[in-house]
């Protein structure tokens, strides 16, 4: 996968996990009883409550080249604005702005930028994503749109399994939930055709207040004969905190085409 680093990171940072636990049936132990309805209700209900969030994360890189460990601090505003900045020794790397209606990007290092839409997003993470699905994944809810009518659930190694009924030939795609708290413990998305593989698992949750948020996550990509590892690990998180979101990309970059 010949990504930028910063837009690899970005994109798997984007499936990553946090939120409440909240929901019908909340427990230790998966209750078989309850309907993919009922399952998905409680995922839905779980979706934390705050207006905006930083956060402090050291991420590990390591494809079939290289391993470089960096820094990257996130920032949000609920429903207009995410923010990312990779570092590496304190120097800026990259950055990214993602709005409702825009996509913005530049790294340092090849001096390249990206500003449109979100087609380059989707491009290298191999399905359509927007800025709902987005803020949906960092917020701990499913990018996949589970109609409760087609999708079926059962309970696998005591958590929710939440898959479709007949899955697509070139989508093969499935959720395993926690029952104590409905948040993803596991995903995964293979994509046949292309030769693509991507399998995300969780640790253990942080609590604050009333939400809970990941303290690491470990992401394994594959292309081809390509693989990627990424495992990010959660140093810091404050919510409802004055945030700034500044972005400028710098004169002189050349800008990345499609």
């Amino acid at each position: 996968m010949k990504y930028p680093l910063i837009l690899l990171v970005a994109c798997v940072y984007l499936l990553s996990s946090c939120g409440a636990g909240k929901g019908a049936g909340a427990g230790n132990n998966a209750n078989a009883a309850l309907s993919v309805k009922e399952i998905m209700a409680a995922h839905q209900m779980a979706s934390p409550n705050f207006s905006t969030l930083a956060a402090r994360l050291q991420v590990v890189y390591e494809d079939d080249s290289k391993l470089q460990s960096i820094t990257v601090s996130l920032r949000m505003e609920k429903d207009k604005t995410i923010w990312i900045k990779a570092s590496l020794l304190g120097i800026t790397l990259s950055k990214v702005l993602i709005t409702p209606d825009r996509v913005s990007y530049y790294e340092t290092i090849g001096n390249t930028y990206f500003d449109g839409d979100f087609s380059l997003l989707s491009t290298w993470l191999g399905t359509e994503i927007n800025f709902e699905k987005a803020q949906a994944i960092l917020l701990g809810q499913s990018i996949f749109n589970v109609d409760t009518a087609t999708y079926t659930s059962k309970v696998y190694q005591n958590k929710y399994q939440v898959a479709p009924k007949k899955q697509p030939l070139d989508f093969i795609h499935y959720l395993l939930l926690h029952p104590q708290n409905y948040k993803v413990a596991s995903g995964s998305l293979s994509q046949p055709s292309e030769k693509r593989l991507l399998t995300i698992r969780y640790g253990e949750y942080q609590q604050i207040g009333n939400d809970f948020y990941p303290s690491d996550i470990l992401i394994n990509a594959s292309e081809e004969d390509t693989n990627t590892k990424i495992e990010l690990n959660y140093k810091d998180i404050d919510l409802n905190v004055s945030l700034s979101f500044p972005f400028t990309i710098p004169e002189g970059y050349e800008e990345i085409q499609l």
